[in-house]
């Protein structure tokens, strides 16, 4: 499952930087998670690190996107693979 973040977002900043597949945003009102690029950090770290220096607790899993842990670990060897073949 991917992560979502609620409108209880206080725009902190502090959950863009930790996200290590650059799929937190800045929407139009509050900060976004791309689900294509969500993995739950997943072949990264034990646990999602957004949600961990959350501090109003705004970012559960997203119940439109659901995905196994399987599923998350490919997602995760095409997000890297693609990082490796085009360096930002």
């Amino acid at each position: 499952m991917a992560l979502m973040i609620t409108d209880e977002c206080i725009n902190c900043d502090v959950c863009e930087p930790e996200c290590p597949n650059d799929a937190i945003y800045m929407g139009l009102e509050i900060y976004e998670i791309d689900p294509s690029k969500c993995t739950e950090c997943v072949g990264h770290y034990d646990a999602p690190q957004c949600r961990q220096v959350c501090p109003v607790d705004c970012i559960p899993f997203n119940p439109e996107v659901v995905e196994s842990q399987e599923q998350l670990m490919v997602k995760f060897k095409l997000l890297t693979a693609n990082k490796k073949a085009n360096p930002a």
